[in-house]
């Protein structure tokens, strides 16, 4: 039985995935989704755990959907090479925001063979059959080359944005040395400095109030059946605390 998969990625682990999950539950509706492979990974690398896991976990004509193309790869070369060996083992791919690009969509157009009537006349139809026939394959290139530039838009976006935090931090240190020491602006993290999550503040406002060893009244368990966090984590957010009120 063809089963459907989901893959959501992020890059930090600062970033959430719910949005991507959602994207993908929503588009399945009825359908039952096997799993939905979640990791917080660069998409620069094929090499990553859980899109790993997933690969293995495929059959042919099963359907692994991804929000968008650049939750698969963010590297133009690799993307495509592995887009057309999957579709070649028919695995099914769908991208929710580049409908134009999923298997589904190529396998439609690779299909589509332009049809003429006959004249009857041997010769005549031989030059008009080939004359088709290279127009099929110029839309069959076509489409392979939409494919492409995808991963490639999927790659520069990245790049892009390489270049404007270099960019940035050129600018920065130009300025800075104009200026007075007390004046400049950081640049980069500061050494030995943590850098403490959104969530984990979030979450450590939540333990502050509810447990006993803070401002709550409440046990170590019953906060962990309310909370969305794991145990380490939990008991991470707790040592922390401790330190800092020491």
């Amino acid at each position: 039985m063809c089963k459907l998969y989901g893959y959501a990625r992020v890059s930090t682990q600062s970033q959430r995935l719910l949005r991507q999950t959602r994207s993908i539950e929503e588009y399945a509706g009825d359908r039952k989704i096997e799993r939905i492979y979640k990791e917080k990974f660069t998409g620069t690398k094929l090499d990553r755990p859980e899109f790993k896991r997933l690969l293995k976990a495929v059959k042919p004509g099963d359907t692994i959907i991804f929000d968008s193309v650049s939750r698969m790869s963010r590297t133009a070369e690799e993307g495509y090479q592995l887009y057309m060996q999957l579709m070649a083992e028919g695995i099914e791919l769908v991208f929710i925001n580049e409908p134009h690009i999923s298997t589904a969509y190529y396998k439609k157009m690779q299909a589509k063979k332009i049809s003429i009537a006959t004249s009857g006349k041997a010769s005549v139809d031989k030059l008009i059959q080939t004359v088709l026939d290279a127009i099929t394959e110029f839309q069959n290139d076509e489409t392979r080359e939409k494919i492409r530039v995808a991963f490639e838009q999927s790659q520069k976006e990245v790049d892009d944005l390489h270049t404007r935090i270099a960019a940035g931090i050129k600018a920065t240190k130009a300025n800075n040395a104009t200026l007075p020491e007390a004046e400049r602006k950081q640049i980069g993290r500061i050494s030995g400095q943590k850098v403490e999550t959104k969530k984990a503040k979030e979450a450590k406002g939540k333990i502050r109030k509810m447990s006993k060893d803070f401002n709550g009244n409440m046990t170590d368990k019953e906060i962990l059946e309310i909370l969305n966090i794991s145990r380490n984590s939990y008991y991470k957010y707790k040592r922390e605390m401790q330190l800092e009120s020491v």
